[in-house]
């Protein structure tokens, strides 16, 4: 009846839950407890609710369990506590009630709406094309920025969804001369056999509408697509294809994945038909001329001139009405130049009286086309080369489930798996999504992720991730997360958004790209002027020169020269486990100068761990920890823990104790083998009045060694001593040296106290230890040494490092911290080492060099190529550059800065010194 009276309800709120999952596992924390019993969490609320026993439990041990599982009993939007209780090893100061409204706009909890938006781009042939979309879109209200990556074909928009639209994004784009689709995997677009009418789109709408998860509709009859809004989680693509055959009608899925491939294909189709029709004319030429060979001559050049050439004419078209202009606009010219000449000296045969007699250039103008095409197709196949990080990733994804229905198993594909479905994985067999065990055990292998050799045990209750291999055993796993929300699909997110930003290094190229054709059109005038009127050089000579100009120019090169150099970095850095989350990262991080570093969980391993034990009397290292171990087992707190892990460790048999209790801010006491056992501090010792005379200089020097010791006494006398710390991660150490080595300056800052950060800072060799500090105070460590100067990076796990993360010039998460820190933080190193940090920044500044080689070259080939095509070399040589030969190079500038950065690839080898 006593131990009733003193149960108590209690309610705790607890945020960061996204799932049922995390109902299970905060669920799981609180019954771990002596004395919580009836526990109830709710999602919606973000609460927890039981009954307990006040004396048993300490709250401040529960909110610690409960925030070291990655949740809060804090609300981040309204306020952090930083309470820290003294006895804590792991560090979990937060920030104060005062200085959340700079933590939220740190982590970037914006109340203005805007959202980020990803389209895939077709039709663009140059820098150009993606200069003009960028200046198309600016200039659209609501609109805040643009990205466009000439390489991937990919657009990013920050926009204001309350202004702006994304079918009037879609609608400019298209006004522009583009195709554009959007990317987001809850909105797809199909298209549809079996359309006659008005009435069949409208049929086909009116199925979907009703069917369940799908949120909005539009079908295009002209283009026979289908675009579909839809929540991933309630209803996925096969549910809708199903619904549209039902409706009487054929969808035909996109095959986005295989888009380079396929652009591949069709470049090599065009390239071999403008071939084919484009050599028979050089022999040609060589022949004494008749009215046969000149028709065949007309027909087989207009041919290649309106089929394998009409793309040119539609993108200068384009880019002209859109007041810009680009490489088609050259390459326009110069065929049409040299086809229009052609075709005039060839009608003088027949209309003399109109007409003028010359040598004509159908070999240029149809070659031209050919090697131009030529130059795109190894232009297409180069770049498919450089996004294959990315094409790796997604073949990591499995392609079928084993589903349980009704006590059977159904094989589905993976893609077809929603929330809530329980599947069967074996062993051998890649887990198909993210979801939670709920039947067996396995060893599971999440190399993918962490890059760990090692498979992973786990049991019912604990997570799986999506692409991970199953190594032995049989387990049951609900879906918890499908399509974008996925751990698998937010990595490729993050580097796709790496990938669609543009560095500040781009902006030289763009500006460059920007006057690139107007000035290179205006060359080509002066060289025809040079030569014909200044020169007094024949018509025909004059006209070779200018046209060699146009189609030498190639601001491809300039466009191509940074984000393939970005492509390929990230990628590299993607298979090390670094995730880059733009490209602007990729270069900044090139710069840095100094770089500080959190301690718990950062520098070490953010868990205590025995480092001492000091047996005194007749006891052995052994027994003194077989008792301490005896007596911690029924503790739930961090440091009683570690004690019994070291036990385990040891193969140490685990005895029962009796009389168990603990006096907070003392230690433990109870029974063992008929003696009273202490364990705890000197405060503890002094209470029962226990002698320690002959171990307090020990425990003087650990503590002053940074040690958390604890005393063990039996029977009235201290048998020994037993030290733990969070000890320095193995990889620490190098980590440090390798980053002075590149010429960094290094410092800590911690809330931890002075004495302990000192010896860790010793023991790792940093530059400079900064203890003792609240979260907003590492704000103003960042800014200190920014004000000095430097370029300063920051590394951090935990929610009180965000806005030290977001305040550096580029931050560092580590991939197991908080997932405020990996939000705020612009680098994530999944494997949770170190020495990714070194390899992070040497990645970086490798890369930054690529680019600068590749627009070093992309400059210097135009700088050189174009004065040779306008026969600056003539006096010399005797030779003007043939047009054609002019558009072979510029073919191969593109290849040549593209194989460039394939290069960088190599350096992958080099990372993992």
């Amino acid at each position: 009846m006593m131990e009733q009276a003193k149960r108590e309800n209690k309610e705790i709120p607890v945020y960061g839950m996204s799932c049922q999952h995390c109902v299970n596992h905060v669920t799981k924390i609180l019954e771990k407890f002596p004395s919580v019993e009836q526990v109830q969490v709710s999602l919606e609320d973000s609460k927890a609710t039981f009954t307990w026993d006040p004396a048993q439990v300490n709250l401040s041990d529960v909110r610690q369990e409960i925030e070291e599982a990655g949740y809060s009993l804090e609300n981040m939007a309204v306020g952090l506590d930083d309470q820290v209780s003294s006895e804590q090893v792991e560090e979990k100061d937060l920030g104060r009630a005062e200085d959340i409204e700079e933590l939220n706009e740190t982590v970037g909890m914006s109340s203005k709406g805007e959202q980020k938006q990803l389209f895939k781009i077709s039709g663009m042939t140059c820098a150009n094309c993606a200069l003009t979309i960028e200046k198309g879109l600016k200039s659209m209200p609501g609109v805040k920025s643009v990205a466009v990556n000439f390489a991937t074909e990919k657009l990013t928009v920050e926009m204001d969804p309350d202004v702006v639209k994304e079918n009037d994004l879609l609608t400019k784009i298209k006004d522009l001369g583009y195709g554009a689709q959007s990317a987001d995997d809850g909105k797809q677009q199909f298209k549809v056999g079996g359309m006659t009418c008005a009435n069949c789109a409208l049929a086909i709408e009116k199925k979907l509408k009703g069917t369940q998860g799908v949120q909005n509709v539009a079908v295009n009859l002209a283009s026979e697509t289908v675009t579909v809004e839809f929540d991933p989680g309630v209803v996925n693509m096969k549910g809708i294809f199903e619904q549209v055959r039902d409706a009487g009608y054929t969808p035909i899925a996109n095959e986005d994945e295989n888009q380079d491939d396929r652009t591949a294909i069709r470049q090599r189709n065009w390239l071999i038909f403008s071939a084919i029709l484009s050599l028979p004319i050089m022999p040609i030429m060589f022949l004494p001329m008749s009215r046969s060979l000149m028709y065949t001559m007309l027909i087989l050049a207009t041919i290649v001139q309106f089929t394998a050439g009409w793309t040119f004419y539609r993108g200068a078209y384009h880019a002209l009405k859109n007041r810009s202009a680009n490489m088609d606009v050259l390459v326009a010219i110069g065929i049409t130049a040299a086809y229009g000449y052609s075709l005039m000296t060839t009608l003088h045969m027949f209309i003399p009286s109109i007409f003028f007699e010359g040598p004509n250039f159908f070999d240029t103008s149809a070659l031209l086309i050919t090697f131009v095409r030529f130059g795109k197709y190894l232009e297409a196949k180069a770049k498919g080369r450089a996004g294959q990080a990315l094409k790796k990733l997604l073949e990591l994804q499995a392609d079928k489930a084993h589903l349980w229905v009704g006590g059977e198993i159904q094989e589905v594909a993976a893609s077809d798996l929603k929330i809530g479905d329980i599947t069967i994985v074996k062993s051998g067999e890649r887990i198909p999504v993210d979801g939670e065990i709920i039947e067996g055990s396995a060893s599971i292998d999440e190399a993918m992720l962490t890059g760990e050799s090692i498979p992973v045990d786990k049991g019912v209750g604990d997570p799986v991730i999506g692409a991970t291999i199953n190594r032995s055993g049989s387990i049951k796993v609900k879906t918890t997360k499908t399509g974008k929300d996925t751990v698998l699909s937010g990595i490729i997110k993050m580097v796709e958004d790496a990938q669609g930003v543009k560095p500040p290094i781009q902006r030289l190229a763009d500006k460059i790209s920007n006057y690139f054709v107007p000035t290179v059109v205006a060359i080509s005038v002066i060289t025809y002027l040079i030569w014909y009127v200044v020169l007094d050089s024949t018509f025909v000579f004059a006209f070779t020169a200018a046209i060699a100009v146009l189609v030498i120019a190639c601001p491809c090169a300039l466009g191509l020269a940074t984000p393939t150099a970005i492509m390929v970095g990230s990628g590299v850095g993607l298979n090390r486990g670094i995730l880059f989350k733009s490209a602007a990262v990729l270069e900044g991080i090139a710069h840095l100068q100094a770089i500080g570093f959190d301690k718990t969980g950062t520098l070490t391993k953010g868990t205590p761990e025995v480092t001492d034990i000091i047996p005194y009397a007749d006891y052995s290292r052994q027994n003194v920890l077989k008792i301490a171990v005896a007596g911690e087992n029924p503790s739930i707190h961090p440091l009683a823990q570690a004690v019994v892990a070291e036990g385990k460790k040891e193969l140490l048999a685990i005895q029962a104790v009796e009389n168990y209790h603990e006096e907070a801010g003392y230690g433990v006491i109870c029974t063992y083998e008929g003696q009273t056992l202490l364990i705890g501090n000197i405060k503890l010792m002094h209470k029962y009045k226990i002698d320690v005379n002959e171990s307090e200089r020990d425990f003087q020097r650990l503590a002053e060694s940074g040690r958390t010791t604890s005393f063990i006494a039996l029977g009235g006398q201290v048998i020994g001593l037993i030290a733990l710390a969070d000890v320095v991660k193995e990889s620490t150490k190098e980590a440090i040296k390798r980053l002075h080595q590149l010429g960094l300056k290094t410092f800590m800052i911690t809330g931890d106290n002075k004495k302990v950060a000192t010896v860790v800072g010793e023991q790792v060799g940093i530059d400079e230890v900064i203890a003792e500090i609240l979260p907003q105070d590492k704000i103003s460590i960042i800014k200190k040494y920014q004000d000095q100067g430097f370029k300063v990076a920051m590394v951090g796990d935990g929610i009180n490092d965000a806005p030290a993360l977001a305040q550096a010039d580029i931050g560092i998460a580590i991939g197991s911290g908080t997932d405020v820190a990996k939000e705020t933080g612009d680098v994530v190193l999944v494997r949770n080492d170190l020495l990714d940090v070194e390899r992070a920044i040497r990645l970086g500044r490798k890369t930054l060099l690529k680019i600068k080689q590749n627009l070093f070259w992309a400059l210097i080939y135009n700088v050189i190529g174009i004065p040779i095509a306008a026969g600056v070399l003539y006096p010399l040589t005797g030779q003007l550059l043939p047009p054609e030969w002019a558009g072979l190079a510029m073919a191969f500038s593109s290849v040549s800065v593209v194989t460039s950065s394939l290069l960088l690839k190599r350096y992958d080898k080099k990372l993992v010194a």
